[in-house]
């Protein structure tokens, strides 16, 4: 079992049931899915920067990486339908909180001039969103061996009701917010 998933059974979610004034154990919120996005728009030119972002991916992540294809066909960007477009990979149970700690305790750290996490990247519905301007912050990436400096999007699907929640759950597992949570 990972750290975190232990921590999250034994500590966590009993210190959320006090704080957040729940009475059933199991309607305190939890982590659903974690989704990690890499858009290539160079992409549409060479089919090897797609495949490199895809191989990139899967070792943050720790599972294969998909294509994502374009949906329709747009003249003016120069794409076709079914043109990939990017990468993208969906983590569940014990990887998405290995994942997890190794984004808030290893890759947080290593980002230049980090004043902390926006609280304001709430969707309304207990969803977090984190954009992360280079994939080498991560220590699976061997910095000799990339092409190019990527981003990503990083979303955490929870279960909770509202943003507040959300923010106490992603609060619990040690990521760096600045501030409160802006409404």
């Amino acid at each position: 079992m990972s750290r975190l998933l232990d921590q999250y059974n034994n500590q966590i979610k009993l210190d959320l049931k006090n704080k957040l004034n729940i009475k059933n154990l199991y309607a305190v919120p939890k982590i659903e899915k974690i989704v990690i996005n890499m858009g290539i728009g160079e992409g549409k030119e060479d089919s090897k920067l797609i495949d490199k972002a895809l191989e990139d991916l899967s070792l943050i992540a720790g599972q294969k990486a998909i294509k994502t294809k374009s949906k329709k066909a747009i003249s003016g960007f120069k794409i076709r339908e079914g043109m990939p477009l990017g990468v993208k990979v969906t983590l569940r149970n014990k990887i998405m909180y290995e994942f997890l700690d190794r984004l808030v305790n290893i890759a947080i750290p290593r980002i230049r001039d980090f004043r902390g996490l926006s609280s304001a990247s709430f969707d309304g519905n207990g969803n977090y969103s984190l954009g992360i301007k280079e994939h080498i912050i991560f220590p699976e990436i061997n910095f000799d061996k990339i092409d190019k400096v990527r981003g990503m999007d990083i979303v955490i699907c929870t279960s909770a009701r509202n943003n507040s929640d959300a923010f106490e759950l992603l609060k619990s597992f040690n990521l760096p917010f600045k501030g409160n949570l802006v409404n």
